[in-house]
């Protein structure tokens, strides 16, 4: 497991962005230390508030689910009760 991986599963967002938007964030932060970042999960998009400059970021499908679910592993086998209880019906061992 990498440390991103750790960090997912522990509701940490790791975010990576342009060398750019990066700089954009740290003159934004120099000159406001208040200054407004908004990070949206579902779109994977994080944005400078006060520029509306805005850039996308990649996550693995199934860790987006867990974090905009509140899962961990044990939740998201849990939430998929169901269809595993199921196909364990149509199996054959």
């Amino acid at each position: 497991m990498g440390i991103r991986d750790g960090a997912l599963n522990n509701g940490v967002l790791p975010v990576q962005v342009s060398e750019d938007f990066l700089a954009k964030l740290f003159k934004a932060i120099e000159a406001d230390p208040k200054t407004a970042v908004t990070v949206n999960l579902p779109d994977q998009t994080i944005t400078l508030d006060a520029t509306g400059d805005s850039e996308g970021f990649e996550i693995n499908p199934y860790k987006k689910n867990c974090m905009l679910n509140g899962y961990d592993d044990i939740d998201y086998l849990m939430s998929n009760k169901d269809k595993i209880e199921a196909w364990e019906k149509t199996s054959f061992y």
